[in-house]
């Protein structure tokens, strides 16, 4: 058959399968029921049809709604959506729908809406009909009313130069409402009102933060920058003072007593608070008895209290470079919560009896009250493991010894061993960067590690499988999502670059031939930017009643259970898990669904919090390097330029494209990578390049590099 009748018949086909989702209310249905609906039987017929699905889920025309169930893409005039903000004040319409792709809107068709809002958008087709655009019609939901930035003072009035690149509007501040704000000062605005035909805001300054390029002011500017409040509210800090310290016989009648069972901490060595400790005790049958034992936070934190309220709303404590923002006041997480050495505190306890291949014997969960006879230090632990010898040595040797087993079984399982080298700033005094050092994770580290993944693998299934009558109990886990084919098929292609070989098959084999990549690369001048890409190729880790597994760790069931004075999902689950050990009924899911998506969201933006303080770091280490030259390795490719990582210190900066001034370089996002125009030189993500510190913006935590060629 010719080309051209073939695409006639392909084009007729089309029109046919168009028609009939149509007149069938756009039924899903299958390659089988398709077929069958169309009267095709033939094996010529039944590869068109294959070929045309293929092509047009390609094109977007078809959709698939699940795994092998089609349906025709519904064009629709309103979508709902959050703004994606374009630095010439145009926009993109991100679609709830996952279906539907990216839709434009043009600066005057946004309507006051800010970047992050989540919109109702009219969409049609642009004059020339060539694509799709759009107009907010309602501003749904903010994404964010509050603003660090500089203060600009003139004689009858004040703006406020918003920090975020995002925020492309000035806010306006009458005189009556600076709070004190003098020119120039570093502060937290927040938005009132956008009268009807005004280009910008009407705000009021809520916090003055400092003078500008001052650290604690910088470090307050991005905690506020990301939401997180700089104190607790005075009724918080009170009714944390007021809880009673002393543990009284009646509260230790009702839980298990470890107190004469040997328990110690092992933790950083610079750490205030203490949220976890290990027991162990050989048994009389030769077994081990490990105890994993988490400070027992919801024993003082109520629900409903406005301590409760205010750590549900933080939903996790903040790691920026210099400082930890806690999730509890320091009553509780230095205090109360600690699990200090000797000191009697309370816990929530998971118990395991262990044989010595580390295999689970038996296993029991409830409140507790311990005892620590010792404070470890990870750099401790360390010592006595390779020196074989210190206080408690055949006790940690042994726990050493049972965490290897666990660990080894988890690998074996399919679990994914990222191991990222962790950067961490030495300050002086004043929080200013004097160096720059790598942290190791070594055995004490991953001992730990190892036990508490122990407990919360172990809860999550305890509750999981524990049914009244026939209804699941409804609980809070910690769920990671198989990886999205097309991210690890992109991932594959680029790990081939440099000579290594990814399978995709299944599952198993993915992790597998993944971490057989960790340990080939370890030590490599690529291990960072493909153990990086490797991460980003994975889904994210979230909070969810939705009972699901975790890929990375390739448990079936898997929660937070360890560090409650932190982490408020861990509070919700130490609470969940006595009330079933009680015998009660199951809770209701999309209250609890609800808590999971805030807890994720706030998890999200302490990261990206940490990330920033980091990028500040950075920043004004490199700000009397200006004029330098370093070796670096190319971390990042965008259309506006690539990003670069300097070997020696771990500083990030990015050399634009428009500074290359020997081609015209694009973007080539398939193969990570940008290619001269005329000469066809690339630069691909893990090349080795030469560098320059051309400028450094502290305000803005940007390092500008220039590329040195030849």
């Amino acid at each position: 058959m010719s080309n051209k009748k073939n695409t006639n018949v392909k084009q007729v086909l089309l029109q046919r399968i168009t028609d009939f989702f149509d007149k069938n209310n756009n039924q899903p249905l299958n390659f089988k029921q398709l077929a069958a609906k169309l009267g095709i039987s033939t094996l010529a017929g039944k590869n068109s049809l294959q070929e045309i699905l293929s092509n047009e889920l390609f094109k977007g025309l078809i959709v698939e709604i699940e795994k092998g169930k089609y349906q025709l893409h519904e064009v629709k005039a309103f979508m709902f959506g959050k703004i994606d903000m374009a630095a010439n004040g145009s926009a993109f319409l991100i679609p709830e729908d996952e279906f539907e792709k990216d839709i434009f809107i043009a600066p005057r068709k946004l309507r006051n809406a800010l970047h992050g809002d989540r919109v109702k958008l009219h969409v049609y087709a642009n004059s020339r009909g060539s694509r799709k655009e759009g107009e907010v019609v309602e501003i749904v939901t903010r994404a964010k009313m509050e603003f660090t930035g500089i203060v600009k003072l003139a004689q009858h009035y004040a703006f406020f130069i918003p920090d975020d690149r995002k925020m492309l509007h000035d806010i306006f501040i009458p005189l009556g409402d600076l709070n004190g704000a003098k020119n120039g000062d570093k502060a937290l605005a927040k938005i009132v009102d956008w009268p009807a035909g005004a280009k910008n805001p009407v705000g009021v300054i809520k916090d003055v933060l400092g003078k500008q390029g001052e650290n604690n002011t910088e470090m307050n500017a991005i905690l506020a920058e990301y939401g997180f409040p700089l104190s607790f509210p005075l009724e918080v800090e009170q009714e944390a003072a007021q809880i009673s310290t002393e543990i009284t016989a009646e509260e230790i009648a009702k839980r298990k007593d470890f107190r004469k069972v040997l328990t110690f901490t092992i933790d950083p060595f610079d750490a205030k608070d203490f949220d976890d400790a290990i027991s162990y005790k050989i048994l009389e049958n030769g077994n081990f008895e490990v105890g994993v034992h988490i400070a027992d936070v919801s024993h003082y934190v109520i629900p409903d209290s406005d301590l409760d309220k205010e750590a549900y709303e933080r939903g996790t404590s903040v790691y920026l470079v210099d400082r930890v923002i806690p999730m509890l006041p320091e009553t509780l997480s230095n205090g109360l919560c600690s699990l200090r050495p000797n000191e009697e505190k309370l816990c929530f306890s998971a118990v395991f009896e262990l044989d010595n291949q580390a295999h689970i014997i038996n296993e029991w969960f409830g409140r507790t009250v311990i005892y620590s006879d010792k404070r470890f230090a990870y750099e401790d632990v360390q010592e006595i493991i390779e020196n074989k010898a210190g206080q408690f040595c055949d006790e940690i040797l042994n726990l050493n010894a049972l965490a290897y087993k666990l660990r080894e079984r988890k690998f074996n399982d399919g679990a994914i061993s990222f191991e990222t080298a962790e950067v961490k700033f030495k300050l002086d005094e004043n929080g200013k960067p004097i160096g720059v050092y790598t942290k190791e994770r070594k055995d004490a580290h991953k001992l730990i590690e190892d036990f508490m993944l122990l407990a919360n693998r172990r809860v999550a299934e305890f509750v999981a499988k524990k049914e009244k009558g026939k209804a699941k109990l409804t609980f809070v886990y910690r769920a990671h999502d198989v990886p999205k084919e097309a991210s690890l098929e992109s991932f594959s292609k680029f790990a081939a670059n440099f000579g290594y070989k990814i399978s995709t098959k299944s599952g198993k084999d993915t992790a597998k031939s993944l971490n057989k990549l960790m340990f080939d690369i370890e030590g490599h001048k690529e291990q960072n930017v493909l153990t990086q890409l490797a991460i980003r190729s994975m889904a994210k880790a979230i909070y969810t009643t939705k009972m699901s597994s975790h890929y990375g760790l390739a448990f079936d069931y898997y929660t937070h259970f360890t560090s409650p004075i932190r982490r408020y999902p861990d509070v919700m689950v130490h609470r969940l898990l006595q009330y079933y050990l009680d015998g009660n009924k199951s809770v209701n899911a999309e209250h609890y669904e609800k808590m999971c998506a805030h807890t994720s969201q706030m998890e999200k933006k302490a990261a990206d919090a940490e990330r920033a303080s980091v990028k500040y770091k950075q920043a004004e280490y490199l700000q009397d390097n200006v004029g330098e030259n370093f070796v670096g390795v190319i971390s990042g490719v965008t259309e506006w330029g690539m990003y670069v990582e300097i070997i020696e210190n771990k500083c990030e900066g990015m050399i634009r494209l428009r500074d290359i001034s020997d081609d015209f370089y694009t973007l080539d996002e398939k193969n990570y990578c940008i290619i001269g125009q005329k000469k066809k030189k690339v630069y691909q993500l893990g090349d080795e390049v030469k560098i320059k510190v051309k400028r450094v913006d502290l305000a803005k935590r940007q390092i500008d590099f220039t590329l040195i060629t030849g």
